[in-house]
Order: structure tokens, then sequence, then C-alpha cells
């Protein structure tokens, strides 16, 4: 018996706080059960992804939302290591970032993003691009357990 989507354990990787706290308030107003976790940087995102560190105990992501233009390790450079390691390259990644640049675009699609998107300044706009991302890799995707 399902009863409807199974939560999922959601990576963020941002640095800049408001869009932190917008994701954050995007996955309450849409009543999303999934759990996010949030890492300000690069390195940090390669330690939690890899359950080093102080992220020995992190649940492995089902998905990572990735911003390119990160301090320490930038986007470009996690989504290249994640996409090149063994364990980790079947978790999908979504470029969510504001760089509506055709390099990074191409770039990232190079280094096996799921998807890239732009994020909308607007409040209400960025909330409907969350949900339709939770919607569609909650809803319609198969995601590897």
């Amino acid at each position: 018996m399902n009863d409807g989507p199974r939560p999922i354990e959601v990576l963020l990787v941002e640095d800049d706080p408001g869009d932190v706290l917008l994701t954050t308030e995007a996955f309450e107003h849409n009543k999303v059960a999934n759990t996010l976790h949030v890492v300000n940087d690069g390195e940090q995102a390669m330690a939690f992804l890899r359950r080093e560190g102080e992220y020995a105990d992190a649940p492995r992501p089902d998905l990572v939302l990735l911003d390119l233009n990160l301090p320490r390790k930038d986007g470009r450079e996690v989504l290249s290591e994640v996409k090149a390691d063994e364990g980790l390259r079947s978790i999908p990644v979504v470029v969510l970032t504001t760089s509506e640049a055709d390099e990074d675009i191409l770039r990232s699609y190079h280094l096996h993003a799921n998807a890239y998107v732009t994020k909308p300044v607007d409040f209400e706009q960025f909330v409907s691009v969350v949900r339709r991302i939770d919607d569609f890799f909650v809803t319609v995707v198969k995601l590897p357990r």
C-alpha cells in the first residue's frame, strides 16, 4: 500500500542567507514534508555528501539544490566532484542559481547536472519554482533509494 510520495532528504548548497530563507519559506509554504539540510559552501557540501567530520551522521540526500557561486569551492567544482564519484553520481543535482549565462548553463549540463533553474527574484515566483522542483522530484521522478 502506497500512502503517496515519501518525504525526501534535500541538500541545499547556498551561501546567500536571503536565498536560504526564501527556500526554507518556500518549503514551509508548500507544506513540503521533505527535510531540508543547508550548507553554505562547496567544501561543506562535499563533507556532507561524503559524511565526513561534523557530517558523519548526515543522511544521504535524495536531491541536491546547488548554487554555482559559492565560497571555498564553487558549485561547478562540487557538481564535477559529485558526478565523478561512483557513490554520489546517482543523486540528482539541480543547479539553482542567479546566473543566466549560456556558458554556465552549458557547463552545468556538460558536468551532468540534472536540471538548471534560474532563481526568480520575486518571492511568489521563487516559491512557485521550488514547488515545481519539489513536485517533479517527489511526485513524478523515481529516485534511487
